[in-house]
């Protein structure tokens, strides 16, 4: 199996997922063109991906957990258009093309993440969408995705983020806020699609253990790109957390040692997958994929 090709192909099937899930409607007005424009600028498509391997990986249907992925896509789509806001991170690209705010306005940013974020929670309580699986692990994937998106996950994150600004940079906090800001979904995603495909307790906790590998080391291939990256292959400019004063590994710990680290999270995390069998040998890839990536 090649990574690219396995990507490529579970990318294509997320977005027309989510095309039918959120389709285009002109009677939806320019808060629906608002969400679906930022819902399809792009992206690597990371979080649905991992939910339908988490599916993969402990023996069950990706297609039956497609709903879920699509409400994690929709949630990390409403988290960067928030985050691109003036009073957040002030950023005028975003995959290559203007931010939200910057074609829609402030006010139709904030709603169309709003929008985003909350018809997340309709489809993950879908009668249709959710027939035919366990009821009980319905409600337990919700909670475990919802969970990771709230104040306790990647808001909190977020928060930490914008309170840590131009302080003394110290890794506890770094680890801690990243943690929660990136880790706590990339978590949820690959846990939500073994819990629904009826992946037992020790599965569930193995592929926990993979995600809080996979989310630190994510994050920290993005300090290292923001410092090192080529704006064109990144859709945005780089240095842009020096300027503003933000904690990232790099700024703790330094270049050599940040991707040290990284290095040694994905290779924890491929190790983790490996030893759930064949089935789970696209995470292994994946884990391998984060600290070689470019944009």
């Amino acid at each position: 199996m090649r990574l690219k090709d396995y990507l490529s192909a579970r990318r294509q099937n997320v977005e027309a997922a989510l095309d039918r899930l959120l389709p285009a409607d002109e009677a939806g007005g320019p808060i629906l063109e608002a969400m679906r424009y930022s819902l399809f600028a792009g992206g690597k498509r990371l979080r649905p991906i991992l939910c339908l391997a988490g599916a993969e990986a402990v023996g069950g249907d990706p297609e039956r957990v497609m709903f879920c992925a699509c409400a994690l896509e929709m949630i990390h789509t409403y988290s960067l258009i928030h985050d691109d806001l003036p009073a957040m991170d002030d950023d005028d690209f975003r995959r290559g093309v203007p931010t939200n705010h910057m074609v829609y306005g402030e006010g139709m940013a904030v709603l169309a993440g709003d929008g985003l974020l909350t018809e997340a929670g309709v489809l993950l309580c879908d009668p249709e969408e959710t027939k035919g699986l366990d009821p009980a692990r319905v409600l337990a994937a919700s909670r475990v995705v919802l969970h990771a998106a709230g104040y306790l996950g990647m808001v909190g994150g977020q928060a930490v983020d914008l309170a840590s600004e131009n302080l003394q940079p110290d890794l506890a906090t770094v680890q801690y806020m990243h943690a929660m800001k990136t880790g706590a979904l990339l978590t949820a995603s690959v846990q939500s699609g073994a819990i629904l495909a009826g992946g037992d307790d020790d599965q569930v906790a193995k592929l926990m253990r993979y995600g809080r590998r996979i989310g630190l080391a994510f994050q920290i291939a993005d300090d290292l790109l923001d410092l090192e990256g080529d704006p064109a292959k990144l859709g945005k400019a780089v240095g842009a957390d020096q300027a503003r004063g933000k904690m990232t590994y790099p700024a703790v710990v330094g270049l050599p040692q940040a991707r040290a680290m990284g290095q040694d999270l994905v290779d924890e995390a491929a190790a983790i997958a490996e030893s759930l069998g064949n089935c789970a040998q696209p995470l292994a890839m994946i884990a391998r994929y984060i600290m070689e990536r470019t944009y």
